[in-house]
């Protein structure tokens, strides 16, 4: 079985590297917040072509406190709408939920699977303050013109990047613009991955920096004074200790996604087979390869069957999912038909640094016998 994702041979490489920096931190006898996450920071920091970079517990604690940063800021407040993509990973709306703000969803274009920018300024509304884009997938949404409405209407950009790490538009080492903060997830199973939780939020907003610093602890810049009620969510020591090793692999390694990427999409010819669409610039890293079919049981059945494991991203859209019903949270109520049928058809196929060029090829000749 060619599996889907095989994280114990992506971490391989490092392990001696791992071990290293285990005694590191163990020798320096500092656990937490201490200089394996300040390199971290400065490091990925310059990496994103950003001035700032805060080490944080996870992705969804990125994207909260980003919201709850800029409320501190006076420059959101509580009930505040934000235009989020409707065809996204449910964490997404929970953070703008966790901070108190609306979720309006807009649907994406299909070809992408990113929000459809002309969609946007049909949900703006008095209320709209912040517009969260989600670079799905690993390719980058259509941030030149995202950013044109954003400043046409005074709102604020916030960015989901858990699945784009080290995407580039321009040829600029940056996730999209100068302006916006952007929140990554440092899970596992990311092009990035640590080998537990973790996540940053980058930014050239010297003031949301300082903000988020203290609100990650406890809402604390100095040990036992609190300026603001924050939350514990701070990278673990050990884990920027293990992202310190990696990230100067992670420009090679999405290459890598991006060589088989290639290899899928001019070798899979199977009319009952939709392939994504990328237009073979640097601004996708091919965090997944999703395809879509109208009979997804079975072409998955098909492919299990033939020792080829695949998962759905995502089985159920966030707007029919029981926890945003309009019975438990009476926002959402709407009918999302593109969503739908997205989520209805994808499957995501193998795609990782570490498949050989016989597993690859092995994968294209049974979809093309489907």
């Amino acid at each position: 079985m060619i599996p889907f994702l095989d994280l114990k041979k992506i971490n391989e490489p490092y392990e001696t590297a791992f071990q290293e920096k285990l005694k590191v931190v163990l020798d320096n006898g500092w656990y937490v917040l201490g200089n394996e996450v300040k390199e971290f920071e400065t490091s990925f920091a310059s990496y994103c072509g950003k001035k700032y970079c805060v080490g944080v517990g996870n992705g969804f604690d990125a994207l909260v406190l980003i919201f709850k940063g800029y409320i501190q800021l006076g420059k959101l407040q509580k009930g505040d709408e934000v235009i989020v993509p409707a065809n996204t990973y449910i964490a997404s709306i929970l953070a703008i939920l966790q901070a108190d703000l609306i979720p309006v969803l807009v649907e994406p274009k299909l070809e992408t699977y990113n929000i459809n920018p002309d969609l946007i300024s049909q949900k703006i509304t008095s209320k709209t303050k912040a517009i969260l884009v989600v670079h799905l997938y690993g390719q980058l949404a259509e941030m030149d013109r995202i950013n044109e409405i954003a400043v046409a209407n005074d709102l604020l950009v916030v960015e989901d990047a858990a699945q784009a790490h080290g995407a580039i538009r321009n040829q600029e080492s940056e996730i999209s613009n100068q302006k916006s903060s952007v929140a990554y997830s440092f899970y596992p199973g990311k092009n990035l991955g640590a080998l537990g939780d973790g996540g940053a939020v980058t930014t050239n907003d010297f003031e949301l920096a300082k903000v988020i610093q203290s609100l990650r602890n406890y809402g604390s810049e100095t040990k036992y004074y609190n300026d603001y009620v924050g939350i514990n969510s701070r990278l673990d020591e050990l884990q920027a200790a293990f992202l310190n090793v990696k990230l100067p692999f992670l420009d090679a390694e999405n290459e890598k996604r991006r060589t088989i990427a290639k290899r899928y999409l001019s070798e899979i010819k199977n009319e009952k087979i939709t392939l994504p669409f990328w237009d073979l610039s640097n601004n996708h890293v091919f965090h997944l390869f999703v395809i879509r079919t109208q009979n997804r049981v079975d072409l998955q059945d098909y492919l299990d069957r033939n020792g080829v494991q695949t998962v759905i991203h995502y089985p159920v859209p966030p707007h029919n999912q029981k926890a945003l019903s309009p019975e438990t949270s009476g926002w959402n109520h709407l009918s999302f038909p593109i969503t739908e049928k997205i989520h209805n058809e994808v499957l995501s196929l193998p795609i990782s640094p570490v498949l050989t060029d016989d597993e690859v090829g092995f994968i294209i000749a049974i979809l093309n016998q489907y």
